[in-house]
C-alpha cells in the first residue's frame, strides 16, 4: 500500500514538473522596471531623483488638528509654545491662525497644480498631530515604490498608520517599512544621482534607520552616504536641495568637509545659499529639472540661482513656517520621471 501511494506522489511530482517547464520563473527585469509598474501596478511609482519631472505628490492642508495648540503654553526657554510632554510645539508666541494657513497651503498647491502636478491629499490624521502638514516626513519614494519612516518624536508617532492606508488605497508598493529600535524621516533623504542617496544622521534618523534604508537600496544597487548633521540640525533638507541634474543648493556651513568631497566627486556643481537669507532658503521642492518652488524672503540666493538657470517661484508660507517647516517639508513626490 505505501509503495502504491509513493509511486502515485512520483507520478504527480513527475507530471507538475512537465508543466513547471512551460512557465519558469523570472526574477528578470527586476520589481522596479518602469515597463513592469505599470503593467502589474498601474503605475510607474517612485523616483529615482530629486528632480525628475515631478508628476504626483502627497500633501496635507492643515485643518482640525492645529486646534490642539494653546497660547497659555508659552515655554520661554525654548522660545515657542510647548504642549504637555513635548506633544507638539509652535514657533510663535501667538497661535496659528488656521484660515492663513489653509490659504497660503492651497496657493502652494495650485501652483503644483500649474505644473502639472497631480494632488493627492492626506486626510485621515489625528486631531493631535498639528505636523502632520510635513508629509515628507512620512517616508520616501524610491525606485519601484516607497519606504515608510518611522518617527524619532513620540509627537508624531501614528502618522505612518495614515501613510499606510492611503499608499494601500492608491496601489503603491510599500518596499519596507522601518522597524524595531530604527528611525527614519523623509526629511533626511535626498538623491544626489540615480546611482547616489545622501541620508542625514541626526536626532530624527538613527543608524539603524539608516541601515534598513541601505538594505532596501542595495538591491538597487544605490550607495547611501551617511551624513553626520551639525549641532541640533534635524533633517539634510535644511542644507541640500537638489535644483537640477548636477546642481545643488547648498549650506556648506551644515555638511561636514568630506561630503562636499564626495560632491565635487560626482561632479554636482554647488549653489552656495545667501548667508544673510531665509532659514528656509534650502527648504525648496524641485517640480522639473532646473525649476523650483520656494519661500520667499530669500533674494540673495534667488539671484545666485538664476546666474546658473534655475528657475524659482516663489510663495507665501510665513505661517505654515512657524510650524516647523518649508515647502519640502509639506510635499511628499510619489511619482517623478524617471532621471
Amino acid at each position: 500500500m505505501g509503495i502504491e501511494k509513493n509511486e502515485k506522489i512520483i507520478k504527480r511530482v513527475e507530471e507538475y514538473h512537465k508543466v513547471l517547464k512551460f512557465i519558469p520563473p523570472i526574477p528578470l527585469p527586476p520589481f522596479e522596471d518602469e515597463d513592469s509598474l505599470i503593467q502589474y501596478w498601474g503605475k510607474n511609482w517612485g523616483a529615482n531623483s530629486e528632480v525628475g519631472t515631478l508628476k504626483t505628490v502627497l500633501l496635507h492642508r492643515p485643518g482640525h488638528e492645529m486646534k490642539v495648540i494653546d497660547e497659555s503654553k508659552w515655554n520661554k526657554e525654548a522660545g515657542a509654545l510647548i504642549g504637555d510632554k513635548g506633544s507638539w510645539y509652535w514657533r510663535d508666541r501667538k497661535g496659528p491662525n488656521i484660515q492663513l494657513m489653509q490659504k497660503q497651503h492651497d496657493n502652494f498647491a495650485n501652483v503644483l497644480r500649474k505644473e502639472g502636478v497631480e494632488i493627492v491629499y492626506l486626510d485621515d490624521i489625528n486631531l493631535n498631530r498639528p505636523k502632520a502638514v510635513f508629509t515628507r516626513d512620512l517616508g520616501v519614494a524610491v525606485a519601484g515604490g516607497v519606504i515608510i519612516g518611522r518617527f524619532a518624536p513620540a509627537m508624531r508617532r501614528g502618522e505612518e498608520k495614515s501613510a499606510l492606508k492611503i499608499f494601500g488605497k492608491l496601489g503603491i508598493p510599500v518596499l519596507r517599512t522601518i522597524h524595531g529600535t530604527g528611525t527614519f524621516e523623509g526629511g533626511n533623504f535626498a538623491f544626489i544621482d540615480s546611482r547616489h542617496v545622501a541620508i542625514g544622521l541626526s536626532s530624527r534618523t538613527n543608524q539603524e534607520g539608516i541601515k534598513q534604508v541601505q538594505e532596501t537600496l542595495a538591491v538597487m544597487n544605490i550607495e547611501v552616504i551617511t551624513v553626520p548633521l551639525t549641532g541640533y540640525s534635524l533633517h539634510i533638507d535644511g542644507a541640500l536641495a537638489m535644483v537640477d541634474v548636477g546642481v545643488a543648493l547648498v549650506n556648506m556651513t551644515k555638511l561636514p568637509y568630506f561630503f562636499l568631497e564626495k560632491l565635487k566627486e560626482l561632479k554636482i556643481k554647488t549653489i552656495n545659499v545667501h548667508p544673510d537669507d531665509s532659514f528656509y532658503a534650502n527648504n525648496c521642492i524641485t517640480v522639473k529639472p532646473g525649476k523650483i518652488i520656494m519661500v520667499n524672503g530669500s533674494d540673495r540666493t534667488i539671484e545666485r540661482l538664476y546666474k546658473e538657470g534655475i528657475e524659482v517661484i516663489t510663495i507665501e508660507y510665513q505661517e505654515i513656517l512657524k510650524n516647523g517647516g518649508g515647502p519640502r517639508c509639506s510635499s511628499m513626490p510619489l511619482i517623478r520621471d524617471r532621471i
